[in-house]
């Protein structure tokens, strides 16, 4: 099982759809918990739903399970709060919503949606870490 994880700041729209599609991606899942800002630009949710759609040929979905809480996230975004609090606290949410009982024909050979550019400090990357752990055959592309 193959899993991609992508950030849409710090690109063009010509790069991120252009990536998405030389990796075959088969679906988006947006893992974020707020996609309708205006300072997403291209990444908003209905607007991604229709450019994956038509440029990429592939289906979009937005998937809060994996997604930290409001409390969680402003800890770590408006307080300040410390990656490793941050990541210990989201590892616990998804151990405790059971994130590796998804239906896993939806993330093979899906790509994780969030904003930031790089993995090292995002969610994503945690997620897809998670269910590598919890599902020995997942192979993790960052894009």
């Amino acid at each position: 099982m193959k899993l991609f994880t992508i950030g849409f700041t710090k690109t063009t729209a010509e790069v991120f759809f252009t990536r998405l599609s030389r990796a075959n991606v088969r679906r988006l899942v947006d893992v974020r918990l707020n996609n309708v800002s205006q300072l997403a630009g291209f990444a908003k949710k209905d607007d991604l739903r229709y450019f994956t759609k038509s440029i990429c040929h592939i289906d979009y979905e937005h998937l809060l399970t994996l997604a930290p809480t409001q409390d969680i996230l402003d800890e770590y975004k408006k307080s300040k709060g410390s990656w490793h609090a941050y990541a210990e606290k989201f590892l616990d949410l998804m151990a405790q919503r059971k994130i590796e009982n998804l239906d896993r024909e939806k993330l093979d050979g899906g790509c994780l949606l969030c904003s930031e550019d790089k993995p090292h400090h995002c969610h994503r990357r945690l997620v897809a870490e998670y269910l590598k752990g919890k599902w020995s055959d997942v192979e993790v592309v960052h894009l």
